[in-house]
């Protein structure tokens, strides 16, 4: 399984089934502290690269998740919904948010590898 990024800061672990697994980052629950409620997208409904597709509040603030990919929603993990304090204790694990069918997998060539990644982390 590889896992790409973000610069929104959501993480992407491309499944074995060709299916990609998403969630928020360990900078972005950092940067949002305890998170107190997540709203995920519907099964079935499909998105384009980048649009909104649900939402995370904290203590703090609110903010959008974005799709790494274009694609449809094939599952969300309503055990975050019930526990969302999962994006805390466990955000590339537990945490993740939801899984999408990607319809232009090519797109995941554009995200960041982890190298990529802690190098935009550095810079901000």
């Amino acid at each position: 399984m590889t896992t790409k990024f973000t610069t929104d800061h959501e993480w992407v672990r491309i499944e074995d089934d060709g299916t990609a697994t998403v969630g928020i980052t360990v900078h972005a629950q950092d940067a949002l502290g305890d998170v107190v409620f997540v709203e995920l997208p519907a099964v079935g409904r499909s998105y384009e690269q980048k649009d909104a597709a649900g939402v995370v509040e904290s203590v703090k603030a609110a903010a959008d998740v974005y799709m790494p990919v274009a694609g449809e929603i094939v599952a969300v993990n309503d055990a975050l919904v019930a526990d969302p304090a999962l994006a805390n204790t466990d955000p590339q694990g537990s945490g993740w948010f939801f899984r999408v069918r990607p319809t232009q997998p090519g797109q995941l060539d554009e995200l960041l590898d982890q190298a990529a990644y802690d190098r935009l982390l550095e810079s901000a």
